[in-house]
């Protein structure tokens, strides 16, 4: 599995023959990417804020994976035709896109579509993704990355996504003021069980600007077994 770091929460995901892409928004400083050059066969949205669906009409072609409300929002305002499954998925549900498996997952997040508290996305969530369908037997040989979406710290970590989903990689929010900051992200990797963990959601603008050092610091501090992996923007990090 290929895990692409396209700045804030933008993630491109390689599972074999098949891409996803997870919240498109490229006007950020940690990428030098061309939303043109990219072609994903499905198009993964969290929820509606503006930093996470800004560039989701450059992929009308991919299949989009979201809530029902996210979903319609999309099909109607950016033109995409397909969805998984039709009408869109919702927390807790698996969705077979190709090569993966998509879970949607639940986030401590707002949802306003485009920010507008007026027009809600349905619940935020988070993905996680793996190469083999979660069962409730354990799989050593499943290969499974956990995209937290924007969210707070949440039980959830430690109760269901960790023994259930088995996440061998997670990327975190650690801008705080809308998410978790450095602190709630180390112990947010204790608790989902990962071996490597990833920051996201950072320096993209004023408020969430942070040194990385503290989200490694704050990894170890929480006495997480994570290899806290800091990414340059558009690096790519191979999950074995």
């Amino acid at each position: 599995m290929e895990l692409t770091w396209h700045g804030h929460s933008t993630w491109h995901v390689v599972v074999e023959d098949t891409e996803l892409l997870i919240d498109p928004f490229f006007d950020n400083p940690k990428t030098d990417a061309d939303p043109e050059e990219l072609d994903p066969d499905y198009l993964l949205l969290t929820h509606g804020h503006s930093d996470h669906i800004a560039d989701a009409a450059e992929f009308e072609d991919a299949t989009v994976v979201a809530t029902p409300e996210l979903t319609g929002y999309v099909q109607e305002n950016f033109g995409h035709e397909h969805t998984l499954p039709a009408g869109g998925m919702n927390i807790g549900g698996t969705v077979e896109c190709g090569d993966a498996w998509v879970t949607m997952v639940r986030a401590d997040h707002s949802n306003g579509i485009e920010n507008d508290p007026d027009y809600s996305g349905g619940m935020p969530t988070g993905f996680v993704i793996g190469d083999k369908k979660p069962t409730q037997e354990s799989d050593p040989d499943c290969t499974t990355f956990y995209h937290a979406g924007d969210t707070g710290l949440m039980s959830e970590m430690v109760d269901v996504i960790a023994p259930y989903l088995e996440p061998d990689a997670a990327a975190l929010p650690a801008g705080d003021h809308f998410t978790m900051g450095p602190a709630g992200a180390g112990i947010a990797a204790d608790w989902v069980g990962a071996d490597v963990v990833f920051p996201m959601h950072y320096d993209s603008f004023g408020p969430i600007e942070i040194e990385t050092r503290e989200f490694v610091n704050e990894v170890k501090a929480a006495g997480a077994a994570a290899e806290p992996v800091v990414l340059e923007g558009d690096e790519t990090y191979t999950l074995d």
